[in-house]
């Protein structure tokens, strides 16, 4: 448990030293699908396949959403009306997502972002890491 909260410290530190959290904003908006979860206790969950994907779209005044999307063969969205709002901040050399529904509010952090990768780090100390969604093409 200390070792997991130490490597996750560090992984902060680094991420938020390496990096202007400004500069993650510009990768945001996009379709990112789960690569692996890394959880507070340490155990990995790996993701080959994803049924669904994250859709995120960023404005110029710090309000924002992610969607869920159903991706299927033919190059379509299967996709739902709900969708989570969030207001985006930068807070002590941090780019801070608040989520609010009609059933919770929570906080993520942006830890990295560029054009294909994305590492989010959530309330609970899971670390998320995503990669840019590419279609499976089938001809």
């Amino acid at each position: 448990m200390i070792k997991k909260l130490i490597y996750i410290s560090i992984l902060t530190l680094i991420f938020s030293c390496s990096k202007n959290p400004e500069d993650f904003k510009q990768h945001l908006s996009g379709y990112w699908e789960i690569k692996e979860v890394t959880l507070k206790n340490g155990t990995k969950k790996q993701y080959t396949i994803n049924q669904t994907i994250d859709y995120i779209k960023i404005n110029e005044d710090s309000i924002g959403f992610r969607k869920k999307l159903k991706p299927n063969f033919s190059g379509v969205f299967e996709t739902s009306n709900s969708l989570e709002d969030f207001i985006f901040k930068i807070e002590n050399d941090s780019l801070n997502l608040y989520y609010k529904t009609p059933f919770a509010s929570w906080k993520e952090t942006v830890l990295h972002a560029t054009k294909n990768q994305m590492q989010i780090i959530n309330q609970n100390k899971d670390l998320y890491l995503y990669q840019r969604y590419t279609p499976i093409v089938i001809e």
